[in-house]
């Protein structure tokens, strides 16, 4: 699938939202892409009695009113930018109208921690659905007060071996020379005894033979990934729940990184509740990729590297 050089936010007029555009900004900046601001609204409706129980939908006129204004308080956030920047008002379900949207962008942001906003839907549910079921990557902006996200200058990606992580590695790796950047690869495998998906184990298995061999592999999609770019890539495995170690690593890094739909550990952790905790307990914006994607993300020929 070709997927448009945009990066699309999704905005309600919260503080969450804003913090999106301003991270979307410098992203679009950042690869030149062009950036489109959406205010998503679905149409209120009552039962009219008179309709014999049917619904009849409410004037909308102060609705689109009020969605129009939270679009160009965002766009006015945009001046000075130097960026191509579009604007669309959008009628249904907020998290449908982004996933359609993912179909064409090649990136999705969104804000957590919304609420009292113009759609308080867009930061609850969007930020939840849509990573799972968006079409090109998404990434989730936290609000955090006196955390500055910008610039990028060291990410985390988790890595399982699963295909999906993969290609969430690729897009990390992409993202590390975009923004010159530290990326450190975390392998995480819960063997502890007594706890952990492996504490089935035999005592006489040498845990530590298991975590070397997680590092060997992990160094070797490390190296297919990077290529011969020059990426700083720093590679931990681990002994440890992929979820609370990401959320650790997201309070020192500026990006986290993971795919979906693996194995289980980080390519799996946005399939159950496990990604609830990622997403509403990460320190920094995390990114999800997409296990549909194959190679999604910037070529050697989209990085501006003089920038």
């Amino acid at each position: 699938m070709a997927h448009e050089k945009v990066v699309v936010v999704g905005v309600d007029g919260s503080e969450a939202s804003l913090a999106a555009v301003d991270w979307a900004v410098a992203e679009a900046r950042r690869t030149g892409w062009r950036l489109h601001i959406v205010c998503a609204y679905a149409l209120p409706s009552f039962t009219a009695a008179s309709l014999d129980g049917g619904y009849a939908a409410m004037d909308d006129t102060a609705i689109q009113q009020g969605a129009q204004a939270v679009v160009d308080e965002a766009v006015a956030r945009t001046a000075g930018s130097g960026l191509v920047v579009t604007s669309a008002l959008e009628t249904g379900d907020p998290a449908g109208v982004l996933m359609d949207l993912s179909r064409e962008a090649s990136l999705v942001v969104v804000g957590t921690r919304g609420g009292g906003g113009f759609t308080d839907r867009l930061l609850g549910t969007v930020s939840s659905a849509l990573p799972a079921h968006a079409h090109c990557p998404a990434v989730i902006v936290p609000v955090r007060e006196g955390r500055s996200y910008m610039p990028v200058r060291r990410i985390v990606v988790g890595v399982d071996g699963s295909d999906s992580a993969k290609v969430a590695l690729r897009r990390a790796v992409n993202e590390a020379a975009l923004w010159d950047a530290e990326l450190t690869a975390v392998a995480a495998v819960p063997i502890a005894t007594g706890a952990g998906a492996m504490a089935w184990l035999p005592a006489t298995v040498d845990r530590e033979e298991v975590l070397a061999d997680v590092r060997e592999g992990l160094g070797v999609a490390v190296a297919a990934a990077v290529g011969d770019r020059q990426v700083r890539v720093r590679q931990h495995a681990l002994d440890g729940n992929a979820a609370a170690l990401m959320a650790e690593f997201s309070t020192a890094v500026e990006l986290v990184v993971v795919g979906t739909r693996g194995r289980g550990g980080f390519a799996g952790l946005l399939l159950g509740s496990t990604s609830q905790a990622v997403l509403h307990h990460a320190a920094a914006p995390v990114m999800v990729v997409p296990a549909r994607i194959k190679d999604e993300g910037l070529s050697p020929t989209d990085v501006p590297w003089n920038s």
